[in-house]
């Protein structure tokens, strides 16, 4: 399947029960509202597929993973309802990766930022390169990593959260690899992809059952987050028309 416009693109490929799902934007793979969207019927699409039973989920180029929310977008919104709406559009896909019934395997070939660090950690098993650093750059532009908190505590836990979202520094895929972001980091793009291939055709020789039990497992205790991220999306939203945030973003985009 191929979604795409000026908004991004949404490609999926199935092959031998494993699906591909990659997601771009020209603006280093960052996410307007509608792409957000896409992702998120996509994910829902495969989760209901009975001839998928892995999904690898990736981004277009060999620059940027994923740059987080677009910019362009956060200055476009103009009332605390349409700041929720984008905020609620990471929601979503996080939700839509916490309640997939398949295993998602995360290639991460760059680096990170925002909210791209959360659809990392929503990830059921990512592997990186040594390029691929990660950032939670929030709070340099007013807002916080709000929505996507739990699902980056969840993977590396409070403490590794709390240094990555108060310092807003980049952090090396090494620190995300000690701090169980990614559960292997390899040298080279072609090294990667030859262990997501292996891990990928090992899922779908599984029990499908037993794998749908075994997400199911690993996602327990988080059933609040229904309501726990749509609450996080109207901090951020509120915060994003502050004068500060108005400032910072602008600053960035000149």
């Amino acid at each position: 399947m191929l979604s795409e416009n000026l908004n991004g693109s949404i490609i999926t490929t199935i092959e031998n029960k494993i699906a591909t799902l990659e997601f771009g934007h020209p603006a280093s793979n960052s996410f307007p509202g509608d792409l957000l969207n896409r992702l998120t019927n996509e994910l829902n699409i495969l989760s209901i597929n009975t001839n998928v039973l892995a999904i690898v989920l990736k981004s277009s180029g060999s620059g940027a993973f994923c740059a987080g929310a677009s910019f362009d977008e956060l200055l476009a919104v103009s009332n605390p309802e349409e700041a929720t709406k984008f905020f609620s559009g990471f929601a979503n896909v996080l939700n839509a990766m916490r309640t997939c019934s398949k295993i998602i395997i995360g290639r991460i070939h760059g680096k990170a930022v925002g909210g791209g660090v959360g659809i990392v950690a929503a990830c059921d098993y990512a592997m990186a390169t040594t390029e691929s650093s990660i950032k939670l750059s929030e709070l340099a532009i007013g807002i916080g990593p709000f929505v996507i908190e739990p699902a980056v505590s969840r993977k590396i836990g409070k403490s590794a959260t709390a240094e990555m979202a108060l310092d807003t520094e980049w952090k090396t895929a090494a620190w995300a690899g000690q701090k169980g972001l990614y559960a292997k980091v390899l040298e080279t793009q072609e090294k990667l992809d030859q262990e997501i291939t292996t891990l990928a055709n090992k899922l779908a020789s599984y029990n499908p059952e037993a794998l749908f039990e075994m997400k199911k497992v690993l996602w327990e205790g988080t059933e609040n987050w229904n309501t726990l991220l749509y609450e996080r999306a109207e901090i951020s939203g509120k915060l994003v028309l502050s004068d500060f945030s108005r400032k910072a973003l602008s600053q960035l985009k000149k």
